[in-house]
C-alpha cells in the first residue's frame, strides 16, 4: 500500500481495481468520483491513487468517472491524528466542482481509516445535490 500511495507504484491501480471488482458488485450509480489529492502531496507522489483506482473501476463497471470534488484548503497529514482530530482536520475541506451533481455517486478513495475524509467529501457532494453517496476503497486500515 505504501509503495502505491506514497512512492508512485502506478501499476498497482489496475490490480487493486480488479480485486475490488471481484468482491463488490457494480453499484447502482450515475457516476464515479474520487477524493481529490492535496496539491503538494500529489506533486510529490507523481500520481493520484484514488483517481487511478476510480478510473480502473469505471472501466470495469462501465460507469463514467468525473472529477466532482476539489479541496478548498490544505489539510494536515492525518497519519498520526486521532479520529476526532481527523474529523476536525477535514471538516469543510472539500466542495463540489459542479453546481449540481448526479443523484447517485460512487466516491472512491484508496484507504479508509476512520471515515473522516469520506464523510467530509460525501457531505460536499450531498450539498451539491447527490442523494446517495456510496464509498468504495481498496483497503481498510484498522486502528
Amino acid at each position: 500500500m505504501r509503495a502505491w500511495k506514497e512512492r508512485g507504484l502506478r501499476r498497482f491501480a489496475p490490480v487493486a481495481a480488479e480485486l475490488v471488482f471481484q468482491r463488490v458488485p457494480r453499484p447502482a450509480a450515475d457516476v464515479i468520483t474520487y477524493i481529490p489529492p492535496d496539491g503538494d502531496r500529489s506533486v510529490k507522489r507523481g500520481h493520484q491513487p484514488a483517481r487511478d483506482l476510480a478510473d480502473a473501476l469505471g472501466e470495469r463497471w462501465s460507469l463514467p468517472v468525473s472529477s466532482l470534488l476539489e479541496r478548498v484548503r490544505p489539510v494536515a497529514r492525518q497519519t498520526s491524528l486521532s479520529r476526532v482530530e481527523r474529523r476536525r482536520n477535514v471538516r469543510g475541506a472539500f466542495r463540489a466542482t459542479a453546481r449540481r451533481v448526479p443523484p447517485n455517486v460512487v466516491l472512491v478513495d484508496d484507504v479508509y481509516t476512520t471515515g473522516a475524509t469520506a464523510d467530509a467529501a460525501a457531505a460536499a457532494l450531498r450539498a451539491a445535490g447527490a442523494g446517495q453517496v456510496l464509498v468504495v476503497t481498496f483497503a481498510r486500515a484498522v486502528r
